[in-house]
C-alpha cells in the first residue's frame, strides 16, 4: 500500500471516497424515515444495509494488507453502491420517494462511484 502512503493517507478517514459514502449513508437514512412503516423490514432495511456497506469496505480494505486485498473491498464497495442505486429506483417506482430526493441521492452515488472507480485504477497492479 505504498501508494497511500506517498499521497498522504494515513487512514481510511483521509479518503474522500469514504467521506463521501459517509455522507450517502446519513443522506439515506435521512430519506428512508418516511418510507412505509411495513417496509421497515424489508426495502428500508435493505437500503440501509447497502448503504452502509459502501463505506464499510472502504474502511476495511485500506486496513488490510496488500494492495490486492484493498482492490478487493474497492470491487465490494462498487457492489454495494450499485445496489443502493437499484433500491432508489425502486423506491421511486413506488412512491417512497420523492423525485428530488431520489436524485439527489443517485447523483451521490455516481459520484462515489467515480472516485472508488478512480482510487481503484491509481492503485499499482497486484502482482
Amino acid at each position: 500500500m505504498q501508494i497511500l502512503k506517498v499521497s498522504g493517507v494515513r487512514s481510511y478517514r483521509d479518503l474522500v471516497a469514504w467521506q463521501k459514502a459517509m455522507r450517502l449513508v446519513t443522506d439515506v437514512y435521512r430519506y428512508t424515515e418516511s418510507f412505509p412503516k411495513a417496509e421497515v423490514y424489508g426495502l428500508t432495511a435493505q437500503l440501509r444495509r447497502a448503504a452502509i456497506s459502501v463505506p464499510s469496505n472502504i474502511a476495511e480494505g485500506q486496513g488490510r494488507a496488500s494492495t490486492g486485498e484493498f482492490k478487493q473491498f474497492l470491487g465490494q464497495a462498487r457492489g454495494s453502491l450499485l445496489e443502493v442505486e437499484t433500491q432508489l429506483q425502486i423506491a421511486r417506482e413506488l412512491d417512497y420517494l420523492r423525485l428530488e430526493h431520489c436524485t439527489l441521492l443517485l447523483q451521490q452515488c455516481s459520484e462515489v462511484g467515480k472516485i472508488l472507480n478512480g482510487l481503484i485504477a491509481a492503485l499499482p497492479r497486484s502482482r
